[in-house]
């Protein structure tokens, strides 16, 4: 810890002040704050608080408990003596923070995979590393009896009862911030190994097996601008909403830093693979149901641009462009009030870096936005807070991370019951 007089602290402190002065210059009139529902800061220093991923459930199952990882420190990349706090807010007793245990494998934008186990209403999971491997820990918030999983999660399966996940140190070696430190890569020197890739895990024995490898998906249809040096990577792994599949990106690397992505899906124990987007550009995505995908790409139905666009689970599954020019074509969707309405936010436009969560009426083809967020420059590339959409349990509330308050990344709770 950095005494007051030390230049780590001073730094910290100028740095603080600067961003509450960009908040007060930014801040919105009372005439305009009025288009937007109310919102309320959740978490508080000392420490920095975010949840990071928009795909995992961060709100107990009666809505009063709020997911979120805790950090002393900001601006740089996660080294393997890093720990961080895993812990909840209680919404009902003045946002109080509830610690519930620590972890050494996280990243800034998937944290460690820290969400309530689904079918469950005491039960939390996270991802944790143990000398020389990961691991995932399961809690009973309620009683405090943990136990540990041999292996790390990546998404849960609706029961609850199984997970699908990835080699965590070769996404780290491909994909810096997303993956964890401290493990390197076992097959650094492979482009397409044989021996990694995607795990099934079973939550009740922690029973971990190989069920698809970056060889065999490094062979699989044609991957446009494939070159001998481009290292292949599987991640963002998400359960169908009936638990019978689940989605994946392959990616490969490009010269100078850059990645191609091919979206697949395949069946929980890895067959009957499908190449939903084949031509290389996909990046967020969700399920709108047990067949159908929601995903950002680019190249499809006379848009050369990136867009939204919604396909069939099957090969090349196109089907038409979402909210063209309307529902923004780079933010993390989620489907809510029975598919009618998504999701979205934006990353930081303008000269003011604002961020814009919104909502958007599928049918009437109206987007609704629910606040501008500044987001400092300083927040950048790896380390940068994505506001990361989240909804509760009953669709009244969305909970993001942010930073525009001048406290550094907290949590922030968006009420929108009345939006209609």
């Amino acid at each position: 810890m950095s005494t007051p007089s030390s230049p780590l602290a001073v730094s910290r402190r100028q740095f603080l002040a600067t961003l509450a002065a960009a908040s007060v210059r930014t801040r919105l009139s009372a005439q305009e704050a009025k288009k937007f529902p109310p919102v309320r800061q959740i978490t508080q220093g000392p420490g920095f608080h975010w949840f990071a991923y928009y795909d995992k459930l961060q709100f107990s199952s009666d809505n009063r408990f709020v997911l979120s990882h805790k950090v002393n420190f900001e601006h740089r990349s996660p080294k393997a003596d890093d720990v961080i706090e895993v812990g909840m807010v209680d919404l009902q007793d003045k946002d109080k923070w509830i610690p519930l245990g620590t972890s050494r494998a996280w990243c800034w934008q998937q944290g460690c995979m820290l969400q309530w186990l689904p079918g469950s209403a005491f039960e939390v999971i996270w991802n944790d590393r143990e000398q020389d491997r990961f691991v995932s820990h399961i809690l009973n918030v309620k009683t405090g009896e943990k136990r540990t999983i041999p292996s790390p999660v990546y998404a849960l399966s609706p029961d609850g009862k199984e997970a699908v996940s990835c080699d965590f140190a070769r996404v780290a070696d491909c994909r810096p911030g997303y993956g964890y430190a401290g493990i390197r890569d076992r097959f650094f020197h492979a482009m397409a190994p044989a021996g990694s890739g995607i795990t099934h895990v079973n939550l009740s024995t922690g029973r971990e097996t190989l069920i698809i490898t970056h060889e065999q998906i490094a062979k699989r249809g044609e991957i446009p601008q494939n070159l001998p040096d481009s290292k292949h990577h599987t991640y963002h792994l998400l359960c169908g909403p009936d638990g019978k599949r689940f989605i994946f990106l392959h990616r490969w690397t490009q010269p100078g830093g850059g990645q191609l992505s091919r979206l697949f899906t395949a069946a929980m124990d890895g067959s009957d693979l499908r190449i939903v987007i084949p031509n290389g550009f996909v990046s967020h995505f969700i399920w709108r149901d047990a067949t159908h995908i929601l995903s950002q790409s680019k190249g499809w139905l006379e848009n050369p641009g990136w867009g939204d666009f919604l396909f069939e689970d099957k090969d090349a599954g196109i089907i038409e462009e979402v909210g063209k020019g309307v529902l923004d074509p780079g933010g993390h969707f989620s489907y809510l009030r029975n598919n009618a309405w998504i999701l979205n936010d934006t990353y930081p436009k303008g000269d003011q870096r604002l961020q814009t969560p919104h909502l958007y009426k599928i049918k009437e083809n109206r987007r609704i936005d629910l606040g501008f967020f500044t987001l400092h420059p300083a927040y950048k590339g790896e380390w940068r807070v994505d506001t990361h959409p989240r909804l509760s349990r009953d669709e009244r509330l969305v909970c993001i991370d942010s930073p525009h308050t001048g406290q550094g990344r907290q949590l922030h709770l968006i009420d929108i019951s009345n939006v209609s």
